[in-house]
């Protein structure tokens, strides 16, 4: 490798040598290595990546998140237990570690994900590592590294060896100037949370990496997602689940938005299936990467009406988070999501009714002191 030797030589001196006289500080630069897999203009990845008729290596990053024990449940039922690995920072539980592949993985260490995707023969990539909406809003420095600097880390990874990469949007994408009910597939966004530039910016370098180097992207912007298998996590979204916990443990809920805040929401299990279907979908028959889907649509009062025929005693304060309140006012109050609808012929389950009913049939004092534990 003479030729790539001395590329490497002139590229340090360049680096290296000042062109003035004055002191010069250094940034360290990340060179993809030379292989066979290298990023050319011409490459097309998902096409030599892996057979159709195999099963895929799924890794999926950020996997003790609200969504990634689930996802990785349904897949290991498809794909056999041992296609599936979860990846995290944090320790997992008992039950998630003896459920299947668990690996540590930071999506900010470059090199260790590298390794992980060619010790493990990954195939598909789903990156859900990210700081929500209203924790990004207070910790803009993480939310910038975690969701922008770990994404770049993602790309650059699936691009090399070819795979399939599937990166969640959100309704944080778009903004107050977006057009709100309802909101379609292309619009303008400008978002104004860090969690939702970041989503932007996802969505868009995706689509670049599939434009210019033929990467198998594809994305979905989530509603606010509910389940009755996590404790709520920061989202602005979040009191569509906290309300079900609240009710059960005290009897009483305290609303951080106001009672006619609407915004689009899905139960989980209708999120876990778009997302399978999205990945399982014929390349030929998605006309865009990023598609927004869509359940239902209610205000805070609409859910404590419909909570309130299981728990007629609850009792409910709204008490306004002006943070929250400003987010989700510049958020979609509802999607339209007919391109899904039409394309892969997505098509949710649950309504509201069919939503309150099944938490209440998950979630029990047993199952809550089970989850604080």
């Amino acid at each position: 490798m003479p030729v790539v030797r001395s590329l490497t030589r002139a590229a340090k001196q360049f680096v290296q040598r000042p062109i003035c006289g004055c002191q010069t500080s250094f940034t360290s630069v990340r060179f993809i290595g030379f292989s066979p897999r290298q990023v050319t203009s011409d490459a097309s990845f998902h096409s030599v990546s892996f057979s159709e008729t195999d099963n895929p290596r799924v890794l999926i990053t950020g996997g003790l998140g609200q969504l990634g024990v689930g996802l990785a449940k349904l897949l290991r039922k498809r794909y056999g237990k041992n296609n599936v690995i979860l990846s995290d920072i944090r320790k997992p539980p008992d039950n998630v570690f003896y459920s299947g592949p668990f690996i540590y993985s930071d999506i900010l260490d470059y090199k260790n994900l590298r390794e992980i995707v060619v010790n493990n023969r990954i195939t598909w990539l789903i990156h859900y590592s990210a700081l929500l909406s209203a924790v990004g809003e207070a910790n803009v420095p993480l939310a910038r590294a975690v969701n922008i600097t770990g994404l770049h880390n993602i790309l650059d990874i699936a691009a090399e060896h070819g795979l399939r990469l599937f990166v969640p949007s959100t309704i944080g994408a778009f903004g107050p100037t977006s057009p709100r009910n309802p909101t379609p597939d292309l619009c303008i966004q400008r978002p104004r949370t860090i969690y939702g530039v970041s989503k932007v910016h996802a969505e868009l370098m995706g689509e670049y990496y599939h434009y210019r180097y033929g990467m198998d992207f594809r994305c979905l912007r989530y509603p606010g997602i509910i389940s009755a298998d996590s404790q709520p996590g920061g989202g602005t979204t979040d009191y569509a689940v906290q309300i079900f916990h609240d009710a059960i443990k005290t009897g009483r809920f305290e609303c951080n938005l106001k009672p006619d805040t609407r915004l689009p929401m899905m139960y989980i299990d209708d999120c876990l299936r778009a997302t399978v279907e999205i990945l399982e979908a014929p390349t030929e028959a998605l006309t865009m990467r990023t598609y927004n889907i869509n359940a239902m649509s209610f205000t805070p009062e609409e859910l404590v009406r419909e909570v309130q025929k299981y728990m007629p005693e609850l009792e409910v304060v709204y008490k306004m988070d002006a943070v929250r309140q400003a987010i989700a006012d510049s958020w979609p109050m509802n999607f339209d999501d007919n391109n899904a609808r039409n394309d892969w012929s997505w098509k949710h389950e649950y309504d509201l009714p069919e939503l309150v009913t099944t938490m209440f049939n998950h979630l029990n004092p047993e199952t809550l002191a089970l989850q604080a534990n």
